[in-house]
């Protein structure tokens, strides 16, 4: 009779635990990055009962094991700039702090303290890779990420420029169509821009002449409101019968526009004006159609601020300037876990790993069976409203059945002391 005291006790306390769960997951029911927790129960050993058949009959329950589901959870777009959101496996990497110890959180709400690092909303250092000279190292060891705040961008001189461009097969040597200048908008050292001036002339069937000037105003060498003419930026180019560039040939290309002088201080100009693509196409063609360019590229740049960070889809970390240029200057980075449910969770989103737990494999998302990194969203609560009221009445009535067995006990158990003293 003693045993059903027993056995209904550790059905109460088994309840409980599935109480105490249920209301955990149902307190994290918007809590981003939370993975709902599950019970499982064990019954105890059983005690034979010496009948001669087998029977037997149990102890009761022994101490339920919670486990967390680490499914995954609903996407949902926020349209935060440092919004991040996991698809498929993996955990973000983030330090505590105050201990330095690694932990792992699938909540990817991340923000920036004082001092520009990436953190969590709890206050954890998001772990991953920081550019050092603009060049982003993704096989270093893991740093907080540092956010860059105010940076200016430094100026880059041209050093290489091209023009797509048609010139006109049709045109007839000294009309208008047989002579067409386009601009090209190239930087110096100190990041001022100066307008080149190309001018494309057909002096022959196939052939052209071509001149590249400069505002006089720009060099030391020229007259203020008077084109300057750049030394040695003249010549002739000449096409086949199939309007393909012929000469200069590719491997007398490109040609070095040389600008010595520049009247405000910055340094020569040296650039190589490229007539061939790196495949050996040219990029100016001599078709029976209109002239026009369809492209021109440079590799300079002006001086530019700082203007937003924000994340990207595959966890790159982007700065945006004023020059309308991004840079890469964070990685964020991906742990990948194979049993995620040996962690053991500590609180504020996080878990650390246990001594059944497998050694993270840690990289970059979307390699080595880690998910991707999607910008600007979160990842929502796996907890599901309808299943924990279930198991919530579940619970309930398991708590209130063992109750009753211990009334029902405790009522036997007096009547057979007042037998007993009959």
């Amino acid at each position: 009779m003693f045993t059903s005291f027993s056995a209904a006790l550790t059905g109460l306390d088994a309840a409980q635990v599935g109480v105490d769960t249920v209301g955990t997951n149902l307190a994290n029911l918007d809590t981003t990055g939370y993975k709902a927790a599950s019970v499982s129960f064990y019954d105890l050993v059983a005690q034979n009962l010496g009948l001669g058949n087998g029977s037997s009959v149990g102890l009761g329950t022994g101490q339920p094991q919670v486990t967390t589901e680490f499914t995954q959870g609903a996407i949902q777009t926020t349209g935060g700039a440092l919004d991040a959101a996991i698809q498929g496996n993996g955990f973000f990497v983030v330090s505590d702090p105050s201990t330095g110890a690694t932990e792992y959180t699938r909540a990817g709400n991340f923000q920036v303290d004082a001092n520009g690092n990436l953190v969590t909303a709890t206050g954890q250092f998001v772990q991953g890779w920081t550019s050092s000279d603009g060049e982003l190292n993704t096989t270093g060891p893991l740093t907080n990420i540092t956010i860059p705040s105010g940076a200016l961008q430094p100026p880059q001189a041209t050093q290489n420029m091209s023009i797509d461009m048609n010139l006109n097969a049709a045109a007839t040597v000294g009309s208008s169509d047989a002579t067409f200048t386009t601009p090209v908008t190239v930087y110096d050292s100190l990041g001022n821009s100066h307008v080149l001036t190309f001018t494309f002339t057909e002096t022959a069937a196939n052939n052209w002449t071509y001149a590249v000037t400069i505002p006089g105003a720009d060099v030391t060498a020229g007259t203020s409101g008077t084109p300057y003419a750049i030394p040695n930026a003249t010549g002739t180019l000449t096409f086949n019968s199939s309007g393909q560039l012929t000469s200069p040939a590719a491997d007398k290309s490109p040609i070095t526009l040389a600008i010595p002088g520049l009247t405000d201080g910055a340094s020569d100009l040296s650039i190589n004006w490229g007539l061939y693509n790196s495949d050996g196409t040219p990029n100016i063609t001599q078709y029976a159609t209109a002239t026009a360019v369809a492209s021109e590229t440079q590799d300079g740049q002006a001086a530019a601020q700082l203007t937003a960070v924000s994340l990207s889809n595959g966890g790159e970390i982007l700065a945006q300037f004023s020059n309308g240029q991004q840079l890469a200057v964070g990685e964020l980075a991906l742990a990948n876990i194979r049993n995620p449910e040996s962690l053991n969770s500590v609180g504020d989103n996080n878990f650390e790993v246990s001594a059944n737990t497998a050694v993270p494999a840690i990289g970059t998302p979307n390699t080595g069976g880690r998910g991707n990194v999607l910008a600007g969203a979160l990842e929502s609560s796996t907890v599901d409203i309808a299943t924990e009221f279930t198991n919530l009445i579940t619970y309930q009535r398991a708590y209130e059945a063992s109750a009753k067995v211990i009334s029902t006990t405790d009522t036997l158990t007096q009547d057979t002391i007042n037998l007993i003293q009959a």
